[in-house]
């Protein structure tokens, strides 16, 4: 019976595992990070439907901030950690655009928060009254969208499409726009479309503890508030649901990019809508 010595690694070979070891540490590494920045600090959404026009177009991208309100099991992807509450946590504030996950829904929504804890609120012939005062709303002019593939000429019935063409060339669907102030300044552009009974009336609502009101900004096409569950719509929607707030446009595409062309992804860009806040005018 012979016995062999065991072959001991070469350098060559210890210098590979070594390599191994340090690539696996570094995705560790990266993958916390990644988690911890869209956890703690801020998060791409993207905007899948005209609710928020004037203000949010479809195919914007946003940077959603996670410390205004604090932290719950929603601000953290895939809701893990799953805890009840919020941690650190501070009420929106009027005028507000934020992104919450409505109960019982898989995916998260945007929009503009006008009410919140104690308020009260009701709408006649479509103008807001909170805590007992109708707010400032001013006739702006029509407010002219460009129409692309992923933004056509959409209304409401029996509101018709106006498109008008400029000297560029491009058209552009007109809908009637309103100024809309609420206490303390902020103010934002909104759209009415037509007269709307269910939408452009409520009774008057007070908003219980740890629950907010919002609407979108595009008011005949944005199922919110106003809206119970069953109607469609996501009700008063807790605190805790919120995900954190809008705070700037970073990238815009029109829908006419083709992710196999990335040559399409800049000409499809909309660079005016880059660095977009959101209140005052539209662009």
């Amino acid at each position: 019976m012979s016995w062999t010595r065991p072959r001991s690694r070469t350098r060559a070979e210890r210098g590979a595992k070594g390599r191994d070891g340090g690539l696996l540490r570094f995705l560790l590494i990266l993958a916390l990070a990644a988690w911890a920045i869209r956890s703690f600090l801020v998060a791409p959404f993207s905007i899948p439907t005209g609710s928020m026009i004037p203000t949010l177009y479809v195919g914007d991208y946003l940077f959603v901030a996670k410390w205004p309100y604090g932290y719950s099991r929603y601000s953290f992807p895939f809701t893990f950690p799953s805890f009840d509450g919020r941690v650190l946590a501070k009420l929106p504030e009027r005028g507000d655009v934020a992104v919450f996950r409505p109960p019982g829904a898989e995916m998260d929504f945007v929009k503009r928060v006008i009410a919140i804890p104690g308020d009260t609120i009701e709408a006649r012939g479509g103008m807001l009254i909170l805590n007992g005062r109708a707010l400032s709303r001013q006739s702006l002019r029509p407010f002219a969208m460009p129409i692309s593939p992923n933004s056509p000429c959409k209304v409401v019935p029996p509101a018709r499409p106006f498109v008008i063409t400029r000297g560029d060339g491009r058209s552009y669907c007109l809908y009637p726009a309103y100024r809309e102030t609420l206490p303390g300044g902020p103010s934002y552009t909104v759209l009415d479309q037509v007269e709307n009974p269910r939408a452009d009336d409520f009774a008057s609502l007070k908003v219980p503890p740890g629950h907010i009101f919002l609407m979108g900004d595009n008011r005949d096409d944005s199922l919110d508030s106003r809206f119970t569950p069953a109607e469609g719509g996501i009700g008063l929607v807790p605190i805790e649901n919120l995900v954190g707030r809008g705070l700037v446009t970073f990238w815009s595409t029109d829908g006419s990019a083709s992710y196999l062309k990335p040559w399409t992804w800049f000409t499809a860009l909309r660079g005016s809508r880059i660095g977009n806040g959101y209140t005052g005018d539209p662009e």
